[in-house]
């Protein structure tokens, strides 16, 4: 069975949770400029018409404009208007300077020849293959552009490989489009892998452009990622029929919707969240209740606690299966025994250096704040900053209530505690009481009434000891009046048999 106890024994001498990393996130939109041109041809006069080309750029083009580009969005383009298009955008590019983002969207009729990939206007009219850069409009001059503008990152997103429109032209017997190479700065996307066929989809859009629209908004994901997620997701709704592809030579990070700003205290909520979500033990989802109560993730911590004691009750390990937590490393423990040996700002800070998030760092925070606390008190005498007030009255407190305490406290003889439970109990029997109030705010009945300690700690004499020598340092004295389930003259007793070394 866990041992909670041992687990708790540095979780009063700090704040129960503190701030994991400061700062802030970028903020959700780009400062830099954003150009998009977005061409969707489905109603075709010379070759079969396509159903979802014009929908599919009518999307994608929302999508954008919602993510703070600038779209041009042309519905059945005809050869001429294409290519005005691209020459104004590509106009655009280069005034926009070397931090502007472009980005090209297709959907419609696409074919290659000759190793070079051409996108059909809704005017082509194609009797000869010979014609085919006479009557449609290269992918390349496409590339032309960007690279032309030198601006740093590009996109060019294909959605053009749905069927061969000339399939009774020998010449054009290689299906789909072919790959090209991306200019640096550049990520290129196929809707599917080179020489092969695009679905245009059995709903109102194709299933690489619904993946796309859905994936872009996302916000935080590096764009590889995005790119990633759509051809998992494209992979699942064709049944592995279509794979969509891509080629990227970007050299610097891009996300389509940045993360959004966190608060410090949102940040390290999540953080903290996350950890603790993966270990599912219900002393680390206790301790994040404690210090994040209101937090987004509060729901869904109390669920999954109740899961884990649920377990812990019945026995249960399948139900909630857990990894055994890690102890430190042999580093870590030297290097943490010398901070104690010489407990000063430095020395603990030196430990945090090394293992930020090791097994004594909360602990370590802690001394930290104390001592520093300390600290400020005037060198000359003329008094002491608000905080350290507070801290003394908090502490005079603290030794005021000690008075219901005995002067020597020992394992084997019964507690002073008037008014508590624990009132003439001795700290061997502690074990089998129950506690005064649940651990967590809001936890169920069942899993805390009438249970007693047994159920969840594994307590020995040399554990409580651990415990109790807590309660002896700066930071370990500020914790002695924060809620304990046998209430905090409980931990008085705990500070004062370890004064008397643990006998």
């Amino acid at each position: 069975m866990t041992h909670w106890l041992q687990r708790l024994a540095n979780v009063f001498t700090v704040p129960a949770v503190t701030a994991l990393i400061l700062g802030a996130s970028s903020a959700a939109v780009s400062a830099q400029e954003r150009i998009a041109l977005i061409i969707g041809n489905s109603s075709y006069e010379s070759v079969s018409a396509l159903d979802n080309p014009t929908r599919d750029a009518q999307l994608i083009a929302s999508t954008l404009e919602q993510i703070d580009f600038q779209v041009t969005l042309l519905i059945d383009a005809t050869q001429i208007e294409m290519k005005r298009a691209l020459s104004d955008f590509g106009r655009n590019l280069r005034s926009g300077g070397a931090d502007t983002t472009g980005l090209f969207y297709y959907a419609g009729h696409g074919v290659q020849s000759f190793g070079n990939n051409y996108l059909l206007p809704v005017d082509v009219s194609l009797n000869d293959a010979a014609d085919l850069d006479l009557e449609g409009v290269e992918a390349q001059s496409v590339l032309r552009q960007m690279a032309s503008a030198r601006n740093r990152t590009n996109f060019v997103i294909l959605d053009a490989c749905r069927n061969n429109p000339f399939e009774n032209m020998a010449e054009f017997d290689s299906p789909g489009l072919a790959e090209m190479k991306a200019p640096t700065g550049t990520f290129l996307s196929y809707a599917t892998s080179p020489g092969a066929v695009a679905l245009d989809g059995l709903g109102q859009n194709s299933p690489f452009t619904t993946a796309l629209a859905r994936e872009m908004t996302k916000p935080g994901v590096a764009v590889e990622q995005m790119f990633k997620q759509v051809r998992v997701s494209v992979l699942e709704q064709t049944n592995g029929l279509q794979t969509p592809w891509d080629t990227s030579s970007l050299t610097n990070n891009f996300t389509f919707v940045n993360a959004p700003t966190e608060n410090p205290e949102d940040l390290a909520a999540r953080q903290l969240w996350e950890s603790v979500q993966a270990t599912k033990d219900p002393v680390q989802i206790m301790l994040f209740l404690r210090g994040y109560p209101d937090s987004a993730f509060a729901d869904d911590a109390r669920a999954l606690l109740a899961q884990a004691i649920e377990a812990e009750l019945t026995n249960d390990t399948a139900a909630v299966e857990r990894p055994a937590p890690a102890g430190p490393s042999a580093d870590e423990q030297t290097l943490f025994e010398a901070a104690q040996a010489n407990p000063t700002v430095d020395a603990y800070r030196t430990y945090l250096d090394a293992f930020p998030n090791g097994t004594f760092s909360e602990f370590a925070r802690g001394e930290i704040e104390a001592l520093e606390a300390q600290a400020s008190v005037d060198p000359i005498g003329e008094g002491v900053t608000p905080a350290v007030e507070e801290t003394d009255l908090a502490l005079a407190e603290v030794e005021q209530e000690r008075s219901t305490v005995p002067n020597v406290v020992k394992f084997d003889l019964p507690l002073s505690a008037p008014g508590s439970v624990i009132d003439g109990a001795v700290l061997s029997d502690i074990i089998n009481m129950s506690p005064m109030f649940p651990p967590v705010e809001g936890l169920p009945d069942e899993f805390w009434k009438e249970q007693s300690c047994s159920n969840c700690h594994e307590w020995t004499k040399d554990r409580l000891c651990d415990q109790a020598n807590v309660y002896l340092t700066l930071s370990g004295q500020k914790s002695l009046e924060k809620p304990h389930p046998f209430g905090g003259i409980f931990k008085r007793n705990l500070r004062q048999w370890a004064t008397g070394g643990c006998e």
